[in-house]
């Protein structure tokens, strides 16, 4: 698969699932917008793209920070002059807390960050879609689509449930100007995202539950890789993929088959 002559932006770059794609999408030709919250992390995923041979600009933003995207987009505007490929990847965990723990403000800061934070990755990046169209993707959880017995998990899988339900709202929306919105929602991945989580009081919002021994049956009871998650995000985003829109995809292993 090839994506020579195309760019594409992908926030969260720095690390696990972000990183890999960047990389991913590089090999297959595309210039790389490298988004980050820290400009260390999007400048050492730019550089390894460079070292490869690639074409990579790193950008450091807040995603739901609206002035930052615009001015994100802006610079991906200046450089490349198109957009093909939007990878809406980044996202936390947040706090984990039972329904009485959990503040207004964690709950708030949550859904700011993954579900309007991956608006905000949308909206700013259509007047470089529309032109020529393009692929959207976006990075949801197996928490909230299918999988609600992760206990005070109560903000982040509502948060991944109305990426869900957006990505179908706007795959509709732009569907007429060959935009497609996918999302993709990850079990078990080997990344860092869990050293951000904080978990308070679990066991007061436990369900008693009993899993069968492994819990992703396709790997004997192991995590995934980043890569395997990033070639899905190829595939979503080339053009083996143009008559898909609007759909989830769940890269799992089977985990959700379980745990649902």
């Amino acid at each position: 698969m090839t994506l020579e002559g195309k760019v594409a932006l992908v926030t969260g770059a720095g690390a696990g699932i972000g990183r890999a794609a960047a990389l991913k999408l590089a090999r297959a030709g595309a210039g790389v917008a490298a988004l980050d919250h820290t400009e260390e992390n999007a400048r050492k995923t730019a550089t390894r793209i460079r070292e490869m041979g690639g074409e990579a600009i790193p950008l450091a933003a807040d995603i739901s920070d609206p002035a930052a995207m615009q001015a994100a987009y802006d610079r991906v505007g200046r450089e490349w002059g198109r957009l093909d490929v939007v990878f809406a990847n980044a996202g936390i965990n947040g706090v984990w807390a039972p329904l009485e723990e959990l503040t207004p403000e964690e709950w708030t800061k949550t859904l700011t960050v993954n579900l309007t934070g991956t608006f905000l990755t949308v909206k700013y990046a259509l007047s470089l879609l529309k032109p020529n169209g393009g692929s959207i993707i976006i990075t949801s959880s197996v928490n909230g689509t299918r999988i609600f017995s992760n206990a005070g998990a109560s903000a982040y899988s509502s948060s991944k449930a109305g990426q869900v339900a957006f990505a179908k709202m706007a795959a509709l929306e732009l569907a007429k100007h060959k935009i497609r919105v996918n999302v993709i929602c990850p079990g078990w991945i080997k990344t860092e995202i869990d050293d951000n989580t904080e978990k308070r009081s679990l066991a007061a919002a436990e369900e008693p539950i009993e899993f069968p021994e492994g819990a992703v049956p396709l790997t004997d009871g192991g995590p995934g890789t980043a890569e395997q998650v990033a070639d899905l995000v190829l595939f979503l985003a080339g053009d083996a993929a143009t008559h898909i829109t609007g759909t989830e995809v769940w890269i799992d292993g089977a985990q959700s088959l379980l745990q649902g």
